[in-house]
C-alpha cells in the first residue's frame, strides 16, 4: 500500500478503513472487496483492473481531498474476469461478506476467504482442461536440486531431486509451471530470469525441519517414510513451501492431497531442455498446441485422459515391465476391438479427477455433481467390459480400481434433478422426493401464484376498482397496485407501502401475513436445500480416496484405448524393447510430418547397433536430414511410453537419454548468439551423452567460420565415437563423410535428391554412402531468389571449382574432401526401373513437379 493510502486512513469512512486494513494484509495482490453484488477495487488496484480488464475507472467519496479511484466487476460474473487476470499473471484475494447485514452494527464483516494465483487454480472456469496446471517449487542445496510439484486441480502432489542446474532446467521445462516459487535469495539461471508466475519466498520458510512437520499434519503420519522419500531433504524442504503457500492461498487444509510421489530420473528417459523444444512433444517452437506430437495422438475421450498422455509423452519410462504392460493392453484393444467400445463409454465420464478436488475443497457446483453421478452410474458398463480384458496387462490393475459405487450413484441420482442449475444459490437442485421437509417448504411457495390469482381476483370485486394488480418484487415485497386516477378510492384498510409515478402500491394485513408466511418458506426451502447439497458432499468425501483412484484409472484406461486408436488409423505397429543395445527400425515414418503432409510420406530404415553408433547423413538442404532425425528420436521416445510406432517394424535395445541439437535460434533475453546457443547445446551433449543415449546432432558449426566450423564439427564427432552414444549426425560439411574411414563405428548415409532440366526432386530416401553433392543453388532457386542471382551463383561456382581442381593438381589442400559429383539426372541412367514407369512420355519434357509425381506413383507400385 502506498503512503498515501497510509496517511488516508483516519479520514475514511468505518467500511474503507475496513477495506484499508484488509489490503494492508494482502499487499502485491488485487483485493476483490465484496460490496453487494459486485467485488469492488480501491485505488492502485482500481487502476490496474481497470487497465487489464478494460473496465471503467471511476471515485467513491474523497482521500485527503482527492477522489477515490474505483472499479468494479459483477459478482455473477466474476469468473470471466479472474480468469483475465490469471491469465496476465496477476493474483486476487477474494474478500467476503461473512457477517449479517440486519445485525452489523457498523461495517458487515468481511474476510478473504481465497487468494487465486495461478497455480493454485481449481475452477472450472479458469483452467485449460486438457493441460496440468502445477504450483511447483524448487530448493538448491549445493549441486542438488530438489524440485516439488501440486497440483491443485487434481490432489497430485510428488518430489523429485536432480544433480545439477541443467538438470533442475530440463525438468522445469517438463513440468512448465504457471506457478513457481524460489528462494528469496537466489540468483536466477538465465532460463528463469523474468518467468510469468515466479514468486519468491523468504528464505526462512525453506527449513527442513519445518516442512518435514508440515508434510506430517498434512498427511497424518508420524514419519514420511512411508512415502520412499524421507532422505530427500532438498525436496522435502521444496515440498513444505509448497504446501504452506497453498494452505494459506485456499484457507483450506487440502483433504485431497493424501499422498506425495516421489519420482527418480533414472527411471525416466532424460531429455534436456533444449531437446524438449526441438522434439515438440506437446509445444511446438511457436509456443503453440499444433503439429506437435500430442496433437497427433490426442484423440482421447476425456480432459484427464489428454493431461496424462502429455505426461507420459513427456516422461518416456525406462522400466520395461512397466512399458511391456502399456503395450500388452493396447495390443489385446486392437486385437479384440475393445477400444471402440471403451472410448464411447469414456466419453460420459467427464473430468472426475478435478470434481473430486472441487468436491474435496466444498467448491464444487450442482453440474459437477451431475456430471459425477453420470460417471458413477457409467461405471458398471465399464466394468463389464474390462472383465474381459484383464489378462496380465496394465489392465489388470486399472480393472481393480474401475469400479462402481452403487450407494453414492443412487443418492446423487435421486438427489439431482436432471439438469441443475450453474449454482446452488437460487435453488432448485434437489430433485422432488428427496426430502420431505424441503417438499414441504417449496409446496408453499409454489401454491403462493394460486392465492395471489384468487387474492386479486377478490379484492376487485370488493373494491370494484378494475385496475387492481397483486404483485412482488424482491425490493418491496408483495404489493397490491392500483393506477394513480383510482388510488383516492382505495379502501381505508389498505395501508400505502410506495408511490409510483403512474400507479401507487398498498399493503392489507391478510397478505402481510401471507408474506411472512411464503417469504419465510423460500428462505427456509433454500436453506434447506444448501443443507442437503453439503449432505451430498459430505457422503462424496467419505470415500474419496476411492474415488480418486477411480479418476486415476479411468484416465489411464483412456490413455491406452487412445494408443490403440492411433495405432489402427495410423498404421502404428509395436516395437520390441530389447536388453542389446542399438536401434533398428524398418519403413520409420514421422508421426507429424506425415499426418500433416498432402503427399504420401517417404518411410525410412535406420540400424545402429554396437559395431554402427554414428551415421554421417549428408545431402540437400530440404532433402529430409532432419525429419529422418527427429522420426527417430520421436520413435524411440514412443516407444518407452507403451505406444505403438510409425514404423513397419522397430526394435529398440536400452536407452537413458535422449539429446537433440537442431535447429538455430538466438537468445536476445540472455545474451546469446545463434552459434553461443548451439555451442552451449552441443556441450551439454558431449558432457553427459553415454553409451546408452541417443544423440541428434544437426549441422553443428554452421554459425563460424567454414574451417573453425568444419574442425568443431569433426572434433565433435570424434568425442561422441568414443563415448559410443548413439549418433545420427547430420552436416553439410562434405569431409565429415571420411570420418567413417577413421573412426570405428561410424557409417556413411544420405539423403537422395535429383536434378531435372533446371529443377531439383527431393527423393526423401535414405540409402548408403555419401552424397554427390549439396544442391544449394537448386534449392535457392525453389525458395525464389532472383535468377540474375542464381546465374551469377553458378558462375562463382564454377570459378570455386575450377581454382580447387588446380589447387589439387599441384599437390594443395581440397577443401570438400567427398565424393566427386555424380551424374544426377533423375532419368539420365539407363536402364532404370522409372523409364518403364513413363509410359512412352520425353523424360526432356516433363516438369521437376511432374518427376515428383512420377517417383511417388512408382513407390506407390512398389
Amino acid at each position: 500500500m502506498n503512503d498515501a493510502v497510509k496517511t488516508a486512513m483516519p479520514a475514511h469512512t468505518p467500511m474503507m478503513a475496513q477495506y484499508l486494513k484488509i489490503k494492508r494484509e494482502h499487499p502485491g495482490v488485487l483485493l476483490f472487496y465484496r460490496m453487494g453484488d459486485f467485488y469492488e477495487l480501491f485505488f492502485d488496484d482500481a487502476k490496474r483492473a481497470a487497465t487489464l480488464l478494460d473496465i471503467t475507472l471511476t471515485q467513491r467519496g474523497q482521500s485527503a481531498g482527492k477522489p477515490i479511484p474505483m472499479a468494479g466487476v459483477p459478482y455473477h460474473s466474476a469468473e470471466g474476469y479472474l480468469a483475465r487476470l490469471v491469465k496476465a499473471g496477476e493474483s486476487v484475494a477474494i474478500c467476503e461478506q461473512i457477517g449479517d447485514p440486519a445485525t452489523s452494527k457498523g461495517p458487515v464483516e468481511r474476510k478473504v476467504v481465497r487468494i487465486v494465483t495461478p497455480g493454485t487454480l481449481y475452477d472450472e472456469a479458469l483452467l485449460d482442461a486438457r493441460r496440468d496446471n502445477l504450483l511447483v517449487a524448487v530448493h538448491p542445496a549445493g549441486e542438488c536440486w530438489g524440485i516439488a510439484w501440486l497440483e491443485l486441480s487434481s490432489g497430485r502432489f510428488s518430489v523429485l531431486e536432480v544433480e545439477g542446474e541443467s538438470d533442475m532446467l530440463a525438468e522445469l521445462q517438463r513440468l512448465d509451471p504457471a506457478e513457481l516459487l524460489v528462494p528469496d535469495s537466489l540468483t536466477l539461471p538465465p532460463g528463469l530470469e523474468g518467468r510469468q508466475g515466479l514468486r519468491r519466498q523468504s528464505d526462512w520458510l525453506f527449513d527442513l525441519d519445518s516442512a518435514t512437520r508440515l508434510l506430517c499434519d498434512q498427511f497424518q503420519v508420524q514419519d514420511l517414510r512411508g512415502f520412499g522419500c524421507a532422505h530427500l531433504e532438498a525436496a522435502l524442504t521444496a515440498a513444505g513451501v509448497l504446501v504452506e503457500y497453498a494452505r494459506d492461498t485456499q484457507r483450506s487444509r487440502l483433504p485431497h492431497v493424501t499422498a506425495l510421489g516421489v519420482e527418480s530420473r533414472d527411471d525416466a528417459v532424460v531429455i534436456d531442455a533444449a531437446s524438449r523444444r526441438n522434439l515438440e512433444i506437446d509445444i511446438n517452437l511457436g509456443g503453440g498446441g499444433d503439429n506437435t506430437l500430442a496433437s497427433v495422438l490426442d484423440t482421447t475421450a476425456t480432459a484427464m485422459g489428454s493431461r496424462l498422455l502429455k505426461r507420459w509423452l513427456n516422461r518416456p519410462l525406462r522400466d520395461r515391465t512397466q512399458v511391456q504392460g502399456r503395450q500388452a493392453a493396447v495390443a489385446l484393444l486392437l486385437e479384440r476391438e475393445g477400444f471402440v467400445t471403451l472410448r464411447e463409454l469414456l466419453k460420459a465420464i467427464g473430468d472426475v479427477e478435478r470434481i473430486l478436488a472441487r468436491v474435496a475443497l466444498y467448491s464444487a457446483r450442482p453440474r459437477d455433481l451431475a456430471r459425477l453421478r453420470d460417471a458413477l452410474l457409467a461405471l458398471p458398463e465399464l466394468q463389464r467390459e474390462l472383465a474381459d480384458y484383464a489378462e496380465g496387462t496394465a489392465l489388470d490393475e486399472l480393472a481393480h480400481h474401475i469400479r462402481p459405487y452403487p450407494a453414492l450413484a443412487d443418492m446423487l441420482a435421486r438427489g439431482l434433478v436432471d439438469n441443475p442449475p450453474v449454482v446452488i444459490r437460487d435453488g432448485g437442485v434437489i430433485r422432488e422426493g428427496f426430502d420431505a421437509e424441503l417438499d414441504d417448504y417449496r409446496g408453499l411457495a409454489e401454491h403462493a401464484g394460486d392465492y395471489l390469482v384468487q387474492l386479486e381476483t377478490r379484492e376487485r370485486e370488493r373494491t370494484g376498482l378494475t385496475g387492481l394488480k397483486v404483485g412482488f418484487n424482491r425490493v418491496h415485497g408483495y404489493y397490491i397496485e392500483i393506477p394513480r386516477a383510482q388510488a383516492r378510492e382505495a379502501p381505508a384498510d389498505y395501508i400505502r407501502r410506495q408511490t409510483l409515478k403512474n400507479a401507487e402500491r398498498f399493503i392489507i394485513p391478510e397478505l402481510k401475513e401471507f408474506e411472512d408466511k411464503a417469504l419465510s418458506a423460500k428462505s427456509r426451502a433454500l436453506a434447506r436445500e444448501k443443507l442437503l447439497y453439503d449432505g451430498l458432499l459430505d457422503s462424496l468425501n467419505a470415500e474419496l480416496g476411492p474415488l480418486q483412484g477411480t479418476g486415476r484409472a479411468l484416465a489411464a484406461l483412456d490413455v491406452l484405448a487412445t494408443f490403440a486408436e492411433r495405432a489402427q488409423a495410423l498404421g502404428f505397429t509395436r516395437p520390441q524393447l530389447l536388453q542389446v543395445p542399438g536401434i533398428e527400425i524398418r519403413g520409420g515414418r514421422h508421426p507429424v510430418v506425415e499426418h500433416v503432409s498432402d503427399g504420401p510420406f517417404v518411410p525410412n530404415d535406420l540400424m545402429l547397433d554396437d559395431k554402427r553408433r554414428m551415421l554421417v547423413i549428408t545431402g540437400p538442404n530440404m532433402g529430409g536430414k532432419s525429419t529422418y532425425m527427429r522420426q527417430a528420436a520421436l520413435i524411440t521416445l514412443l516407444a518407452h511410453t507403451g505406444s505403438f510406432v510409425p514404423a513397419d517394424a522397430a526394435c529398440i535395445g536400452p536407452v537413458d537419454r535422449i539429446f537433440t541439437r537442431i535447429g538455430s535460434s538466438d537468445d536476445l533475453a540472455g545474451g546469446r548468439s545463434t552459434f553461443m546457443v548451439e555451442m552451449t547445446e552441443t556441450a551439454n551433449i558431449l558432457h553427459n551423452a553415454t553409451d546408452h543415449s541417443l544423440v541428434l546432432m544437426d549441422e553443428i558449426g554452421r554459425g563460424t567460420s567454414t574451417f573453425d566450423g568444419l574442425s568443431l564439427a569433426w572434433a565433435s564427432a570424434e568425442h561422441l565415437t568414443r563415448t559410443r552414444a548413439f549418433t545420427l549426425f547430420a552436416t553439410h560439411y562434405f569431409e565429415m563423410t571420411a570420418l567413417a574411414e577413421q573412426a570405428e563405428g561410424v557409417a556413411n548415409v544420405h539423403l537422395t535428391a535429383a536434378e531435372h532440366r533446371d529443377g531439383i526432386v527431393f527423393m526423401h530416401r535414405v540409402e548408403e554412402g555419401p552424397a554427390s553433392q549439396s544442391y544449394g543453388l537448386q534449392v535457392a532457386q525453389l525458395a525464389g531468389v532472383p535468377q540474375s542471382v542464381i546465374a551469377r551463383a553458378r558462375d562463382k561456382l564454377s570459378q570455386l571449382e575450377q581454382q580447387e581442381v588446380d589447387q589439387s593438381s599441384r599437390g594443395g589442400p581440397r577443401h570438400d574432401s567427398g565424393p566427386a559429383p555424380l551424374q544426377n539426372d533423375l532419368f539420365a541412367t539407363a536402364p532404370h526401373p522409372l523409364l518403364d514407369a513413363l509410359g512412352g512420355l520425353n523424360p526432356d519434357e516433363l516438369t521437376p513437379r511432374q518427376a515428383l509425381e512420377l517417383i511417388y506413383a512408382w513407390r506407390e507400385q512398389l
